[in-house]
């Protein structure tokens, strides 16, 4: 059971989404956030997070699409008991559900519209560099991307999508798993910190069965020339005022 002084209350989407989280452990951030900004769902579909943690993507996109049914699985108890105080505390439990389970055993009852996912950044120990124990098991996993992109086509219907976020040195897997996962139309949007960086993170969308080519979109950049300031679309895509258009 959480205390209060192992858990942080904190704000996304313009202060509309109240995230209780482990002040110690891995802590959601802008990449859940922009995650749920790329999600498209069909009106009244069935969205699924691998991996939900305490639940940002999974409340923020719940909020930003308010006619989706979503389901968040996570095999950590702490993190799933959060999620579900997460769920009742932002009022999305008609709407939002927390299993909890290990994504690579867990199965929906039926094929699903979307699966997404924020997979942990490491696969291999001697490249973790989390400092702190407790964020381990959300920086470091013992299965390859390819095993989490294939987890999540195996749950999608003829036509739903798989969206993730990840480091964008991990583009060649990503890709490589999609095609081994029988994935296609896929749309890669790099994230940069500002114009004049490298992309630092990349959204992937992919369809089962999809046949469009790869499209590869403009990047988003986060920060302008200002200091510490966000470009003015990232500043509304990160209060939920815009979504990013991952679908031709």
């Amino acid at each position: 059971m959480s205390t209060r002084e192992d858990v942080t209350e904190d704000r996304f989407l313009g202060g509309r989404i109240v995230l209780r989280q482990s002040a110690k452990g891995y802590r959601a951030g802008i990449d859940a956030v922009l995650l749920a900004a790329g999600l498209d769902v069909r009106p009244g579909g069935h969205g699924v997070e691998l991996g939900c943690g305490p639940g940002a993507a999974l409340l923020c996109a719940a909020l930003l699409q308010p006619d989706l049914y979503l389901t968040g699985v996570e095999a950590d108890p702490q993190a799933a008991a959060l999620a579900r105080q997460n769920v009742v505390a932002n009022g999305l439990e008609p709407r939002v559900g927390i299993v909890e389970a290990d994504a690579f055993d867990w199965r929906p009852d039926a094929p699903v519209d979307a699966v997404f996912f924020n997979p942990p950044f490491f696969d291999d120990p001697r490249t973790l560099r989390a400092p702190a124990e407790a964020k381990r098991a959300a920086w470091l996993t013992a299965h390859a991307l390819a095993d989490w992109i294939g987890a999540g086509a195996r749950m999608l219907k003829r036509g739903g999508s798989l969206t993730l976020v990840h480091r964008a040195d991990r583009l060649g897997e990503s890709l490589s798993g999609c095609a081994a996962a029988k994935l296609g139309s896929i749309s890669v949007l790099p994230v940069q910190p500002r114009a004049d960086r490298p992309a630092k993170r990349i959204l992937v969308r992919a369809v089962r069965d999809g046949r469009a080519p790869l499209r590869l979109l403009p990047a988003l950049v986060l920060h302008d020339e200002g200091p510490g300031q966000y470009a003015p679309f990232a500043e509304a895509v990160l209060r939920g005022e815009a979504r990013l258009a991952l679908t031709a």
